[in-house]
C-alpha cells in the first residue's frame, strides 16, 4: 500500500504542473496473482454452441444483443439463423444493435437488414420489453459484452428484460462474458435514494462480477420488481477467474474505444456529473479531462463532432487537461480501486466551483455524500475508508453468486 500513497502524493501536489509522474518502476507494482488474458484464451458462454443451441432448438427466440455479441468472427443473430434456430426478435440497448448511437441517444424500432429480423429498442422510449413485444417467444437469450461498472447500463437494460421474462412465463438465458474490471470491487454503494437507470442495484460502482453472476445476484436477492424470480439459465465462459486481465476483442461502446479507456472509466465516469470533459468528441475518450479554465496543464484538446459523440460537451473550443492513458496502463489496473484524486484535484483549481457538479453528480456516485465530502476537502483516504462497511456487506453479497474463482 506505499507505493500506492506515494503515487497519491506526487500526482496530487503535482497536479497542476507539468511534471513526469510515470517514473515508478512497473516491476514495483505488478500483481503477481494476475495475468492477462486474450480473447482467445477462453470461451465465451456465446462460443460454448453445444451448450445451448440444442436448448433453442424448435423455440421461437429473441435475442438481446448488440455489436459485441459475436462468436469469433460471426455475430450470434447470423450463427443462430443458420443453425435454424427461430430468432423472431432481436433487442438492442443503448448504443443500438451495431454499437454506434452516442450515449443517451433515442434508439427506434427498425429491421436487421441483413437478416430482417425485427429489432426492438430497449433504449428511447421504453426501457422494457412489453408483453406485445413477447408475445409468442419462448425464450430469451442474453448476449452483451458488459464492462463491470454500475452506471454502465446495459446491466440496467439486462434487469428489466429478466423483469419482463418473469411477469410473462419466459425462459431466460445468459451467454456469459468477462467482465474487464472483474478483478476488484471498490466505490461508494448506491442508496436507494439515488436509483435510476444509470444505478438500480445497492451495489459498488465496481461490482467485481461477470454479467451471469450480477443476473444470478439480482434475481436470488430478490431485486426485481415486487421480489419476483426470473427462469434463469446461464452458459459460463470457460478458462476464465476473477484475477484476470481480460483484453476485450471488440469496443464495448463508441466511448470506451480501448482498455486504458475501460480501466479508467470507474475512475472518470463520475466526471460526467461535473463540468469537466473526459474527452468525448475526441480520439481518445475517457482517457483524459480537462476544460477551458484549468491552467498549468501539460495536454490540450478541442471535441469536435464524430460518431458516438454528435454533440460532446465543449465542442470545437480548447480544453486544456491531462492525458492519462499512460496512467492507466501503467499503474491503474494494478492498484485495483476507483481513483479519486483526479475529480478531488479538480475541483480545488477551478474557479467556479459553484456550478462544478450537477445534478447528476448523485445519480453516478449513488449517494450525496461524495459531493459533500469533496466540497469539504476531505482526504481521498478518508472518503475511501467511509466507503468500506457497504463495500465489505456488498461482497458478503456478492460471494454467494460467484461462478469463478475470486480474487480474494
Amino acid at each position: 500500500m506505499k507505493i500506492k500513497y506515494q503515487i497519491l502524493n506526487v500526482f496530487t501536489l503535482s497536479f497542476f504542473v507539468t511534471v513526469n509522474f510515470f517514473s515508478f518502476s512497473q516491476t514495483e507494482l505488478k500483481n503477481v496473482n494476475s495475468k492477462t488474458i486474450s480473447a482467445d484464451s477462453i470461451r465465451t458462454g456465446s462460443q460454448r454452441t453445444e451448450k445451448y443451441f440444442p436448448f433453442l432448438k424448435g423455440k421461437n427466440v429473441a435475442v438481446v444483443a448488440n455489436h459485441t455479441s459475436m462468436i469469433g468472427k460471426v455475430h450470434l443473430v447470423d450463427s443462430l439463423i443458420h443453425a435454424g434456430i427461430a430468432v423472431k426478435k432481436i433487442f438492442c440497448p443503448e448504443h443500438g444493435f451495431r454499437g454506434g448511437a452516442d450515449a443517451g441517444e433515442d434508439i427506434k424500432n427498425s429491421t436487421d437488414a441483413k437478416t430482417g429480423t425485427p429489432v426492438i429498442s430497449l433504449y428511447g422510449k421504453h426501457y422494457k420489453p412489453k408483453a406485445s413485444d413477447l408475445k409468442g417467444i419462448d425464450v430469451v437469450v442474453y448476449d452483451i459484452q458488459d464492462v463491470g461498472v454500475r452506471f454502465y447500463t446495459y446491466i440496467s437494460t439486462m434487469t428489466y428484460v429478466m423483469e419482463a421474462c418473469a411477469e410473462n412465463n419466459i425462459e431466460f438465458i445468459i451467454l456469459d462474458r468477462p467482465d474487464p474490471n472483474g478483478f476488484y470491487v471498490d466505490g461508494p454503494v448506491l442508496e436507494k435514494k439515488y436509483t435510476s437507470y444509470v444505478g438500480l442495484h445497492p451495489v459498488p460502482i465496481v461490482y467485481g462480477m461477470t454479467i451471469a453472476e450480477y443476473a444470478l445476484m439480482v434475481n436470488g436477492e430478490g431485486w426485481l420488481t415486487n421480489g419476483i424470480k426470473c427462469n434463469l439459465k446461464y452458459i459460463t465462459v470457460n478458462n476464465y477467474n476473477h484475477t484476470y486481465f481480460y483484453n476485450l476483442p471488440i469496443p464495448p461502446s463508441p466511448n470506451l474505444p480501448n482498455m486504458n479507456s475501460v480501466y479508467l472509466y470507474p475512475s472518470l465516469g463520475l466526471f460526467e456529473g461535473t463540468i469537466i470533459s473526459v474527452g468525448r468528441g475526441t480520439d481518445f475518450p475517457f482517457q483524459v479531462i480537462g476544460h477551458p479554465d484549468l491552467k498549468n496543464t501539460n495536454f490540450s484538446f478541442t471535441p469536435v463532432s464524430k460518431a458516438g459523440a454528435k454533440k460532446p460537451p465543449f465542442m470545437g473550443i480548447k480544453c486544456n487537461g491531462f492525458k492519462l492513458d499512460d496512467f492507466a496502463n501503467t499503474f491503474l489496473k494494478n492498484l485495483n480501486q476507483i481513483y479519486l484524486f483526479w475529480l478531488t484535484e479538480s475541483y480545488q483549481n477551478v474557479q467556479d466551483k459553484q456550478s462544478f457538479f450537477n445534478s447528476y453528480f448523485e445519480m453516478l456516485a449513488g449517494t450525496a455524500t461524495l459531493r459533500q465530502q469533496i466540497i469539504s476537502g476531505v482526504s481521498e483516504e478518508n472518503i475511501r475508508k467511509s466507503w468500506q462497511s457497504g463495500i465489505n456487506k456488498f461482497k458478503k453479497i456478492r460471494k454467494k453468486y460467484l461462478l469463478y474463482p475470486d480474487f480474494e
